[in-house]
């Protein structure tokens, strides 16, 4: 078995890894972390771009008060970030 045409494959994987795959995974931890953490009256932003707060929550689904009084519910993960006050 010839480890030198083995070494740059190798090289390969572990800088994909540590540039592509381990970041990629420690920001899905974070928003599910988010998402998991939501409660009645943060101000969010949903991944279609809608700015509100949150009016009811429960297991799987979310209600956001927008700005005009209406209410739309999403589910959870239609959730992309918390606005800070």
């Amino acid at each position: 078995m010839n480890l030198g045409g083995l070494l740059p494959l190798l090289l390969m994987f572990v800088i994909f890894y540590f540039l592509l795959i381990r970041p990629q995974q420690k920001r899905q931890k974070a928003v599910r972390e988010m998402q998991t953490n939501l409660k009645k009256g943060d101000q969010v932003v949903t991944i279609g771009g809608l700015h509100g707060t949150i009016d009811t929550i429960d297991e799987n689904t979310v209600s956001v008060r927008s700005k005009d009084g209406s209410v739309l519910t999403f589910d959870r993960q239609a959730v992309r970030e918390i606005k800070s006050v």
